[in-house]
């Protein structure tokens, strides 16, 4: 499998997973479970270039995700986070950072720390392990994005539910503001982050 072939997968993996498992007449579970051979002969019968695709190389991709998007087990596969379906996700709550991250339009802020976060679109916040990969997520849509820290410590001891789904990715359903602070603009990772991006700006 070439990298533009895998690429091409994965596209079609996160369609499949995340949103619209009925266009490839897929049989997907309440917690998002979908069989891998059943997935490779439905992807394969749509796209003939992809005759020879196998359950296995599904976990070949899922295994080598560096965020951690996708769970393999045994011949079944599923998408850790980023739906816009409905699904009920079993996904482990131990182990939750005293801390999490999202990012949000600058402006957003004041009215992000008086009513919270809402999922929006998705059936989850997604927050990020780190201010660097918060950075990150919110660079794809948002040239300068504002980072808002997650108190996860008090939350969860307040009753709110976190799920760790991918490597650095963990959901939750809403975020009170409660929990909620703005890091700083001149944190060390902020500022380091920035310079980073205007520097590749001008190469």
């Amino acid at each position: 499998m070439s990298d533009r072939e895998a690429q091409s997968l994965g596209r079609i993996l996160a369609l499949v997973l995340r949103h619209a498992p009925e266009k490839f007449g897929v049989d997907m579970d309440i917690n998002g479970w979908v069989n891998t051979r059943e997935l490779s002969d439905a992807i394969s019968n749509q796209r003939r270039h992809y005759h020879w695709l196998r359950g296995w190389h599904f976990e070949a991709i899922a295994n080598s995700d560096e965020k951690g998007r996708y769970q393999v087990e045994g011949e079944m596969i599923r998408a850790t986070y980023g739906h816009s379906i409905e699904l009920e996700l079993d996904l482990p709550t131990d182990d939750i950072p005293e801390a999490l991250y999202w990012p949000c339009e600058p402006e957003q802020v004041p009215t992000i720390l008086e009513l919270g976060i809402t999922a929006g679109d998705r059936q989850h916040v997604h927050l990020s392990r780190t201010i660097n990969k918060a950075m990150e997520a919110g660079h794809v849509r948002i040239d300068r994005p504002a980072i808002i820290e997650v108190d996860t410590t008090r939350a969860i001891a307040d009753g709110n539910t976190i799920f760790r789904a991918g490597k650095s990715v963990f959901l939750a359903t809403d975020m009170p503001s409660d929990y909620l602070y703005q890091v700083e603009d001149d944190d060390p990772v902020i500022v380091e982050m920035i310079a980073k991006w205007e520097a590749e700006e001008e190469e």
